[in-house]
């Protein structure tokens, strides 16, 4: 096999890597941004989100492998499922009290550590340019929590942390999926009795109204159903420090999704921040594109 026909091989499919882990991030950040929208400026409560959320996601992708394949094969664990309970329910009610942008931040740093402390665990090192542009992503997310941003409150924090925690494990669990919509689909599915129960102490103070469930509905369906199983698929490309360090984008496109769509003011620091997040994460792909490339030189 030629150089040229193999690099060409290698920087097609780098793009692929680039552009599913690009669209899961901008999935990831419309659930911050419509959680955030729900629970400030609808009258729906967190569990309601949390189990429209989860039921409408397991259906969505029920009819998309019932659609795909004439008997639906759903796949996935029970610790996929619990892990995604925990995370979704936890998410829900931390944003009660916490602005779109610094619940991202909270969010998918502990999610950072939770997968970077597994990669480390099983001997996964960083590279130079891996290392370097780490440093650059948790450099753009220290400008945003320089003095002048209000500290989130503790309880709301700590719950966020639970649900970072929660998700980077599944994330952790779908490097393992050999199809990550079937996997994606049984992890909803074993989600939705999980949540229904945590549920039922709470059913006499359901509430919503039109504006909450159509952001629960969208954010079940397509920033979580469709945008998790992109995500799977992206995974298993992806090592645990390249997995954990991509997310780290999600704050920066909350926090600039939050300036277009809910009201937030766009500030310098919010541009330094997103300059040096975006840089540290492009060379964290790029390394990524070289260690294939030389992995293949060298066979």
């Amino acid at each position: 096999m030629s150089a040229s026909f193999t690099q060409k091989i290698m920087s097609k499919r780098s793009r692929r890597i680039i552009l599913l882990t690009t669209i899961a991030m901008v999935a990831f950040a419309a659930n911050s941004v419509l959680c955030r929208l729900a629970l400030r400026d609808s009258a729906i409560d967190p569990i309601s989100f949390s189990v429209i959320r989860l039921v409408s996601g397991a259906f969505v992708l029920w009819i998309i492998l019932k659609l795909r394949r004439s008997t639906p094969n759903c796949t996935g664990t029970w610790r996929g499922g619990l892990s995604l309970y925990v995370y979704a329910f936890a998410f829900s009610y931390s944003y009660l009290n916490l602005d779109t942008g610094i619940g991202a931040l909270i969010l998918f740093g502990a999610v950072q550590l939770t997968m970077l402390g597994f990669g480390f665990f099983k001997g996964e090192r960083m590279g130079p340019l891996t290392l370097l542009g780490l440093v650059f992503a948790i450099s753009g997310l220290v400008v945003i929590l320089v003095p002048g941003t209000n500290a989130p409150p503790l309880i709301s924090a700590a719950i966020m942390i639970t649900s970072g925690v929660a998700w980077g494990i599944y994330s952790i669990l779908g490097k393992a999926s050999t199809d990550p919509l079937a996997t994606t689909s049984g992890n909803f599915m074993r989600s939705v009795p999980l949540i229904m129960l945590t549920a039922l102490p709470f059913i006499k103070s359901f509430h919503a109204d039109v504006i909450g469930i159509a952001a629960a509905f969208a954010s079940g369906t397509i920033a979580s159903g469709i945008g998790y199983a992109i995500w799977y698929a992206a995974m298993r490309q992806l090592s645990s420090f390249h997995a954990a360090t991509v997310q780290l984008s999600v704050p920066v496109i909350a926090s600039l999704a939050g300036v277009l769509l809910l009201g937030e003011i766009y500030t310098a620091r919010l541009g330094l921040s997103s300059l040096a997040v975006l840089g540290g994460i492009t060379l964290i792909l790029l390394s990524k594109q070289s260690s294939i490339h030389k992995l293949n030189t060298e066979d």
